[in-house]
């Protein structure tokens, strides 16, 4: 192992390499100042041209850090990871077709690298069957150039399967917190493990090489061992970014580095709105000891709700990244948490939600259609991608979507605990067909799956017949305020009835006891009931 400059190691990148590049959305232990040194040696010398860029998640703050820096004409060949949506830059060059583009299942590509690692032929799953990304459906190509089969349709005793194949690396880059002089890293100050130990062993069969930029260097056996999570046999060189910060947003979290936990008073509420009240209904599903996963966008208020309300130790509340128990970070630190409980690699988790183990999962929708389908990863002119969405919806026991009914200026008002359309949204997001299908509504009723769809004026669930109204805010006229905004005309349950009224008002709902007085899961149960023989 050796201690080299950024712009030093970034002279090991060849064009035409594939790089395997860890971290997280908006900078939990992205290697942002290895991929900064890459960029100014292209925009220098123009190498190192015609790059994959592989890795499970969005890498970006959304503007023009993380993987937006490879969005140079001649730089980039192609982009395989799970999300576009915080990287812009590349976006654009998928939509103009001037990159081979492929968002694929986030928990699929993560578990990927722990195959790659032990040279089995690829991830076999059932995680994206019936989607965009089953290959009889487009195999995750987001760009007219993205000609290669990566998702292929296998049966295995009668029964459908994907196989995600695996691809050849030639660097990885990872990061972590402290190297020693042997080249052992942890990770003490990140916000995520991520996959950082699959990935290194994934290049170093690979033959690749495995840079890792740390913030800070230890001595020779100074670091504990049992923290130790890249063996330095596996890392090639060591960057020093003095400057790391935890994510592109907070410089370091005591709290999201696991140090300590906060007083709930410290996790702020949500501002009384629209996406508060979806928030609201969509944590009225709770029950005691359920375990949960809180999506990206709208549904990551339901953590600042439960805080708000007091039910955070009730509950187990997760994410994708690998996050168990306490209250998720929202919006553009989405990935992160804080109190939680434990901290696992990614891909582990992602063997628990597609192993069946979310009882809850709360996930947002950009479009919604009368066979009960969801998209969330091409809409509007936009590319955006699934993330984990496909590895959550498909396996969890109950799966709650939310989101706005409209989108596009839509304004609302709320007085005496009732709602108030005051000017409409420019865009229905309830069509005949959706653009792009995430989530497929017959495969889920096939399956038995509980489904719902939560907006602020609105609720609907799936069923063989396609979407059914089952609630409906106060002061909302059924035909001019929902059915007259939707593409299609929805089944009118027989037993509608009204949202509850507390959704509509500003002050706590006393949530407390609602989850309270929910029967805990069956497995709960069973172990607060039965004696061990």
């Amino acid at each position: 192992m050796r201690v080299v400059a950024a712009d030093e190691a970034a002279r090991y990148v060849r064009s035409g390499d594939t790089l395997l590049i860890g971290g997280s959305g908006g900078g939990h232990a992205v290697p942002e100042a290895l991929i900064a040194a890459i960029e100014r040696r292209f925009l220098a010398a123009g190498e190192p041209r015609a790059l994959t860029s592989l890795h499970p998640v969005g890498l970006g703050d959304r503007g023009d850090r993380g993987v937006s820096r490879f969005a140079h004409p001649g730089m980039l060949k192609r982009i395989v990871c799970g999300t576009l949506v915080d990287s812009p830059r590349i976006e654009e060059l998928a939509r103009a077709d001037r990159v081979e583009a492929y968002t694929l299942p986030q928990g699929a590509l993560s578990q990927l690298t722990r195959e790659m690692a032990a040279g089995r032929p690829g991830l076999l799953t059932r995680t994206g069957l019936h989607t965009f990304v089953d290959p009889r459906h487009g195999g995750g190509r987001q760009s007219a150039r993205a000609r290669e089969d990566l998702v292929e349709l296998v049966a295995i005793d009668g029964q459908e399967w994907l196989r995600y194949k695996p691809f050849h690396v030639d660097v990885a880059l990872l990061r972590g917190t402290t190297a020693d002089e042997d080249g052992n890293v942890t990770m003490e100050h990140e916000a995520i493990f991520g996959e950082m130990l699959s990935m290194a062993q994934a290049a170093r069969r690979a033959g690749a090489l495995v840079i890792v930029q740390v913030k800070r260097l230890a001595v020779r056996g100074a670091l504990p061992a049992k923290q130790v999570k890249i063996p330095g046999m596996l890392v090639d060189l060591v960057v020093v970014d003095p400057d790391q910060t935890q994510t592109y947003y907070t410089a370091h979290s005591p709290a999201y580095a696991g140090e300590l936990r906060v007083p709930l008073a410290a996790i702020e509420p949500l501002p009384f709105d629209a996406r508060k009240v979806i928030a609201r209904r969509a944590a009225l599903e709770l029950y005691p000891r359920a375990v949960c996963n809180l999506g990206s966008g709208i549904s990551t208020g339901i953590a600042r709700v439960a805080a708000e309300e007091g039910v955070l130790e009730q509950v187990v509340l997760t994410n994708e990244q690998g996050l168990i128990g306490g209250a998720p970070a929202g919006e553009r630190e989405a990935g992160a948490s804080r109190n939680y409980w434990a901290m696992i690699d990614q891909p582990y988790q992602f063997d628990f939600y597609d192993g069946g183990g979310l009882d809850l999962a709360f996930l947002s929708f950009a479009q919604v259609d009368r066979h009960c389908n969801v998209n969330v990863s091409r809409f509007g002119g936009r590319i955006v991608g699934p993330g984990g969405f496909i590895n959550i919806s498909q396996n969890a026991r109950t799966v709650v979507f939310s989101g706005t009914f409209t989108a596009g200026g839509v304004q609302l008002g709320f007085a005496d605990a009732r709602l108030r359309i005051e000017r409409e949204g420019r865009e229905r997001k309830f069509v005949p067909d959706v653009e792009q299908v995430t989530y497929s509504g017959r495969y889920a009723i096939e399956r038995g799956q509980r489904v719902l769809y939560v907006t602020e004026r609105a609720v609907f669930r799936a069923t063989a017949d396609g979407l059914e109204l089952v609630e409906i805010a106060p002061g909302i006229d059924l035909e001019r305020d929902v059915i007259g905004q939707m593409g299609f005309r929805p089944r009118v349950a027989q037993d509608a009835r009204t949202m509850d009224a507390r959704l509509f008002d500003p002050a706590p709902m006393g949530l407390e006891r609602d989850v309270r007085a929910r029967a805990p899961v069956e497995r709960a149960r069973r172990l607060a009931t039965e004696q061990p023989a």
